[in-house]
């Protein structure tokens, strides 16, 4: 960062690659995207160790994993062996590093961007679709634990288009007590409390493009969205 140089480059040939994360160590990181694998590199040596595509179903059968093209995966932080991912084909997969295959998978979610994250035992989803957008998964048992209304109950019905998602995440402290998530459509982010019933804390409205990035500050006090109008905006979250 300080040079600014490349210090590595590495080609995935005839794949396009869409999803990215590092494991908590910083020694592993998996990539995934149109070719519909999973593959794990090596951080030291720049090296694939795994590549992941097939899996097994409930009945012990060999099923294909991802059909679709895979737009988020993410390491689970205390297990660098689990991976989860997402994509076009309306499934979430749990893979498993030793194995070499997905170990489980769900139906649900239609992710078409960076809108899936892990904290602790909880998946939370989101979707590019007008309804049931954003969702909270259990890790485990893969079902359905919570859907997150985009608008409070209250809201007034209005004719602006519903928010059909690219983005979803936890923060990173606080055992994942707030949820950002935001997208196109109505072009908007919101900020959930997930530690009091999905509470919606803050809304950012207005926009003339959607939104396709969303992160929290390692300390929650902040949060970062970007998207379309090539704006980046850094939101302070107050309590």
């Amino acid at each position: 960062m300080t040079s600014g140089k490349c210090l590595h480059s590495l080609e995935d040939k005839d794949n396009q690659v869409y999803a990215l994360d590092y494991n908590v160590e910083g020694t592993q990181f998996v990539t995934a995207g149109k070719d519909t694998a999973v593959r794990v590199y090596d951080e030291a040596t720049k090296t694939v160790i795994a590549t992941m595509q097939g899996g097994l179903s409930y009945s012990v059968r060999a099923s294909p994993g991802h059909s679709n093209r895979i737009f988020a995966c993410k390491f689970l932080s205390n297990d660098d062996n689990i991976i989860v991912s997402g994509g076009w084909d309306n499934t979430v997969q749990i893979w498993d590093v030793r194995a070499g295959h997905s170990v489980r998978s769900f139906y649900g979610p239609h992710i078409c961007g960076d809108a899936l994250d892990i904290v602790g035992n909880e998946i939370v989803t989101g979707s590019w679709r007008p309804e049931n957008q954003l969702e909270v998964w259990d890790l485990g048992s893969g079902s359905l634990i919570t859907g997150i209304p985009w608008k409070a109950a209250n809201s007034v019905v209005s004719r602006q288009p519903a928010c059909m998602l690219y983005a979803a995440q936890f923060s990173k402290e606080g055992q994942g007590r707030y949820i950002a998530a935001g997208g196109s459509g109505a072009n908007e982010a919101k900020i959930f409390d997930h530690h009091k019933n999905n509470e919606i804390i803050g809304t950012v409205t207005g926009l003339t493009r959607g939104i396709f990035a969303i992160d929290f500050s390692t300390d929650n006090n902040k949060v970062a969205i970007a998207g379309g109008d090539s704006t980046i905006r850094i939101l302070q979250i107050s309590n």
